[in-house]
């Protein structure tokens, strides 16, 4: 059961969603609507908005510029997680990953199962951290991206949930760039 501090005040996070797909443009883009709309009906800020196709190097070098934007603190993207030929969102991701959060994925899992059951297997959710930016790759699926959002992400990406949050550590997560 989520817990939350009321006596923090909320703390938006500037927010990047990237749509993976060879075929899909802006106004086909369902799971990328559905992200935006959890994104602002949160209070949170839609940093910037992009359809990609799936190329590991161009997916790649889209984390990469924006995790060296300092207007962006989180990156979430939807498609090509899967396990087919060019599903290679996920190897882009670790491509920039300077630590991967293992247990993002197993999580997803645990909510996939309790709605699609076994066919959770086939999905290979992801998050981890760069250059002090959270990135997250997620399924195209509405129903996988509504998932994530509603049962992780929102939590999570929340100062005042309780017993702790990825927002209260935002000031530590480049900390290894500052040291001498």
């Amino acid at each position: 059961m989520p817990r939350f501090d009321e006596s923090k005040a909320f703390v938006p996070v500037r927010i990047a969603v990237l749509t993976v797909s060879d075929t899909r443009g802006l106004d086909q883009d369902k799971s990328g609507d559905t992200l935006v709309a959890r994104i602002e009906a949160a209070g949170h800020v839609l940093a910037d908005r992009k359809i990609i196709r799936d190329e590991r190097a161009e997916i790649a070098a889209q984390l990469r510029a924006w995790c060296a934007d300092t207007e962006i603190d989180v990156i979430i993207s939807t498609g090509g997680t899967g396990l087919t030929g060019r599903d290679v969102t996920v190897e882009a991701h670790r491509d920039v990953y300077e630590k991967e959060i293992e247990a993002f994925g197993t999580v997803f899992t645990m909510v996939s199962m309790q709605k699609i059951g076994t066919s959770a297997v086939q999905s290979r959710a992801t998050g981890g951290v760069a250059n002090g930016t959270y990135l997250f790759a997620l399924p195209g699926s509405t129903g996988a991206c509504k998932d994530a959002w509603d049962e992780i992400l929102q939590y999570q990406l929340d100062y005042r949930h309780l017993p702790c949050n990825f927002v209260e550590i935002f000031p530590r997560l480049d900390e290894h760039l500052r040291r001498k």
